[in-house]
Order: C-alpha cells, then sequence, then structure tokens
C-alpha cells in the first residue's frame, strides 16, 4: 500500500496544482448558480479523474506490465516520453509567458462559466480532469506506475481514492470554503483567482519541469535495474 501511495502522490500534488481548473471553479463560484455549479463541477471532476486513472490501470495491468519484460519496458519507456514531452512544454510556455505589466489572457471559454447549467458544468469538471492533455500526462504517469508495482487490487484501489483525494484538494477547497465563507470567502477567492491568472504561465512552467524530470527519472529506473 505504502508503495502505491509513494507512487501517485507526487502526480497528485501535480495535478492539484494546475492554475486553469482552480480559475475555472472560482468563476463558477462567482456565478448566479454558484453552489450547485461549484458543487456539480467538483463532482465531474473526481469521476473524471477516477474514470481516467481506472481505464489507465486496467490497460497497463491487462498487459502484464508487472512481470511482462517487454511490456514494462514499453510502459516506462512512454513515461520518459511523456517526461521530455512536459520538459518541451514548459520551454513553451514560459517562451509565450505575458511580458511583464500586461494582463494575463485567461481562455475564451472562461468567459461563459457564469452562466453554465448544471450538466454543463458537470461534464467541465469531467473534460478539465480527465481530458486536459496536460492533466492526462500526470493520470497516466501514476497508473501506470502503479500498475507496474504488482500491488493487489485492494492496494490499487487505495492508491486511486488517495490519488483522486488529493487532486482534488484544490477543486475542493474552494467550493467548500465559498460554502461556509460568507463575503470574506468571495474576496479571497477573488484574489485567489487573480493570482493564479498573473502567475500562470510560471507555476505552469515549474510543474512541467519538475514533473517532467519525476516522469523520466521513474521511467529509468525499472529499465536500468
Amino acid at each position: 500500500m505504502g508503495q502505491g501511495i509513494s507512487e501517485v502522490l507526487p502526480f497528485a500534488i501535480g495535478v492539484a496544482i494546475v492554475p486553469v481548473p482552480i480559475i475555472a471553479v472560482i468563476l463558477m463560484l462567482f456565478s448566479a448558480r454558484a453552489r450547485v455549479n461549484g458543487t456539480v463541477f467538483l463532482l465531474g471532476w473526481v469521476v473524471g479523474l477516477t474514470c481516467a486513472f481506472g481505464v489507465v490501470y486496467a490497460l497497463a495491468a491487462a498487459g502484464d506490465v508487472d512481470t511482462d519484460s517487454g511490456a514494462s519496458d514499453t510502459v516506462s519507456w512512454g513515461r520518459i516520453l511523456l517526461g521530455v514531452l512536459l520538459l518541451l512544454l514548459a520551454v513553451r510556455t514560459w517562451r509565450k509567458r505575458p511580458a511583464p505589466g500586461s494582463p494575463p489572457e485567461l481562455p475564451k471559454w472562461m468567459a461563459g462559466l457564469d452562466s453554465l447549467g448544471s450538466g454543463k458544468a458537470l461534464g467541465l469538471g469531467v473534460v478539465l480532469a480527465a481530458g486536459n492533455p496536460k492533466n492526462l500526462i500526470l493520470v497516466v504517469g501514476a497508473a501506470a506506475g502503479v500498475a507496474q508495482l504488482g500491488l493487489s487490487t485492494s492496494d490499487a484501489v487505495v492508491s486511486l481514492v488517495v490519488f483522486v483525494a488529493i487532486a482534488s484538494l484544490s477543486i475542493a477547497t474552494p467550493v467548500v470554503y465559498y460554502l461556509v465563507g460568507g463575503g470574506k470567502a468571495k474576496r479571497q477567492l477573488d484574489e485567489l483567482k487573480g493570482w493564479l491568472g498573473e502567475h500562470n504561465a510560471a507555476v505552469m512552467t515549474v510543474l512541467f519541469l519538475v514533473f517532467g524530470a519525476v516522469l523520466i527519472a521513474s521511467g529509468l529506473a525499472p529499465l536500468t535495474d
């Protein structure tokens, strides 16, 4: 169990600190349907992460990556390639960062978040959790790593639960804080949204660099045993 938790922990933290989903849920919390949309967005986020992790783990486990050296090597090389991709994304993100003093540009789709219905809020949570390529790389890295460990089903499930719980903290915290914090919560969440928007490029660059290195190192380790 400890092995599985250690494997998923860094990737879960990586998913949790991606700014865009946090900004998205905060924007929903300033809409007319804040309580409903914030809650169902969180639900969609949890469902998306759970399904993505489960599918990747099931496919990797079905390929006997824990016992078949060829399949294990394939997964290891895949993790290395994903790590290299993250390093390239780090360079691209830093080069495209806003000039000093320029207001950050948020994705255009965020403009309509205050008018979303609950169904679309749920779907957006799923998409940002499982369909965002930056998130998906981290989910794949975590799930494939757990499959390579050859854990029991119960230990793998615990690893999944821990991964989803930690990766969801940054989405659940604003929602819960809004529900119990009143006007003070709104002011502080608005400040957090502004900070994340302003420093999005820097946060993502560091995230890509760190987890690119983590994926490459974790992919190389089984190949050098």
